[in-house]
């Protein structure tokens, strides 16, 4: 990531030439700078915590001390995320090995 001598934004890279986000400011790519840039077509997916109802929690580990409400099964896959504040415990979400249905744990 590089950032505006002249306001301090971050700048974006267009046609070679590093721009600034807000006020405008061009400079050349400093070609040396931008390999050690990571790029997000570059960053796998298997840090990312999906919540949402089509969220594929398969291959995620799994825990064997939960009971499923809907099914009664013992085993779900689980993710977890700091959804509050840094101070607070993260948020377990779960999805049942058995049935598929998904719920969420806050301790």
């Amino acid at each position: 990531m590089q950032f505006c001598d002249e306001c301090g934004s971050m700048m974006v890279s267009e046609d070679g030439v590093m721009v600034c986000t807000s006020c405008g400011h061009a400079e050349e790519r400093d070609e040396e700078l931008a390999a050690q840039f990571v790029s997000t077509e570059e960053q796998s997916d298997d840090d990312v915590i999906e919540t949402e109802e089509g969220a594929n929690f398969e291959g995620k580990p799994t825990s064997n001390d939960v009971h499923c409400d809907k099914c009664g099964h013992g085993v779900a896959w689980y993710t977890i995320k700091q959804t509050g504040a840094a101070d607070e415990p993260p948020t377990r979400f779960f999805k049942c090995k058995e049935c598929g249905y998904r719920w969420r744990e806050y301790n």
